[in-house]
């Protein structure tokens, strides 16, 4: 059994800020997977699903940020799991926008939610950072975080949201290099995968033509994050 934990912030006003990629992973793949219903444990949310015979708990701590270890040491006694059975999901404004890296254990570089969890269990759990780019100063961090993504992001977000979907059974499997040529693949698509996207998507051509019926008023972003709630 494993715990996956997404981070992020509860309620509305949170929904589309980056700090909230992790829960929007998470979200994503209890979409695409089949997971259980979302349910309240934990001080958090939790759904429950399997790849193969590998058993895994999505959990979204619903703590805020800075106390997200409560929910995640609950969980982890309940489960009698041990802190490398735990995969976080996070933001990581060290890196670039759409970049992804996996990393076992570690120093908590600052983040809140990784700092409370390292409290609550310990430094050795494993992690899924997600590059969601530095606004340049350290004093503008608190604020870029808590910003809702640019419209221009959304594109890159929904392909590396995808990717993750698409690489969770490697993941689930121990193997972090094949999970990342999985997000990878959907960040830039081969030639031949272009393709073949592009064949796919031939016979919508001409119902994108059509005139288009009236907007909801959301962005291409709000839209994205209201999918998966």
């Amino acid at each position: 059994m494993q715990l996956w934990v997404g981070l992020g912030n509860p309620g509305e006003k949170y929904a589309a800020n980056r700090h909230n990629i992790g829960f929007m992973a998470v979200d994503r793949i209890a979409a695409d997977h089949g997971f259980g219903p979302w349910r309240a444990k934990f001080q958090g949310e939790l759904s429950e699903g399997r790849f193969g015979s590998e058993k895994i708990v999505l959990l979204k701590p619903m703590t805020f940020m800075n106390l997200s270890g409560q929910s995640v040491g609950e969980a982890m006694r309940f489960f009698k799991l041990e802190a490398p059975d735990v995969m976080v999901f996070h933001d990581e404004i060290d890196l670039a926008p759409g970049k992804l890296r996996c990393k076992a254990g570690g120093g908590h570089a600052g983040h809140n939610g990784l700092r409370s969890i390292h409290e609550h269990i310990g430094p050795h759990y494993d992690r899924v950072r997600m590059g969601v780019g530095h606004p340049g100063r350290k004093e503008a961090v608190p604020g870029w975080v808590l910003k809702d993504f640019a419209k221009h992001d959304a594109e890159w977000l929904d392909d590396m949201l995808r990717g993750i979907s698409d690489g969770a059974g490697e993941l689930a499997a121990g193997d972090s290099g094949r999970f990342m040529n999985a997000v990878a693949r959907r960040m830039q698509p081969t030639k031949a995968e272009k393709k073949a996207a592009q064949k796919a998507e031939a016979p919508q051509k001409a119902a994108e033509t059509a005139p288009e019926p009236e907007s909801d008023g959301r962005s291409p972003l709000q839209r994205l994050v209201d999918k998966f709630r």
